[in-house]
């Protein structure tokens, strides 16, 4: 600009990718500040998961005990721990599930390239919770179930 125009006064130069950083600065910002308090939510309520289904295997620790004294298979006590929590299981994600369709419709603005009822999003962490949350309990020693009398 110089060459073509010395009188020509020139302030607040910058890159175009400069330009496009700072005018999506405040979004991205703002898509940290979400994912933050999302991984902490995630993590938080994977502990509340984890120390219910805990309690409830613990506090039947003696019943499993007997049925395994009386001949029953580990897997069939997998099989009923896990059929008598479905129901727990079950009610908390359908209110979780109910409450992140009603919260969608308020971040919905801050998107982007994602459905804001996005099934595949919701099975997977639906999913995910009941699979690996429920079963970790259960087996806590590498994935068999190791019950002993306490």
């Amino acid at each position: 600009m110089h060459e073509l125009n010395r009188d020509l006064p020139l302030y607040d130069v910058s890159t175009m990718e400069e330009r496009i950083r700072d005018a999506s600065s405040r979004a991205r910002f703002s898509a940290a500040v979400l994912a933050a308090f999302a991984a902490i939510a995630l993590l938080l309520s994977g502990i509340g998961i984890y120390g219910v289904m805990s309690y409830v295997v613990r506090q039947r620790t003696r019943e499993i005990g007997i049925r395994m004294a009386l001949g029953a298979r580990a897997e069939d006590v997998r099989k009923m721990i896990l059929s008598r929590t479905a129901g727990l299981v079950a009610a908390g994600t359908a209110i979780g599930l109910a409450g992140a369709l009603v919260l969608t419709r308020v971040l919905e603005s801050l998107l982007y390239q994602v459905k804001p009822n996005d099934p595949q999003t919701y099975v997977a962490v639906s999913a995910y919770w009941r699979c690996w949350l429920c079963w970790r309990p259960i087996c806590p020693r590498g994935g068999r179930a190791q019950w002993t009398l306490p």
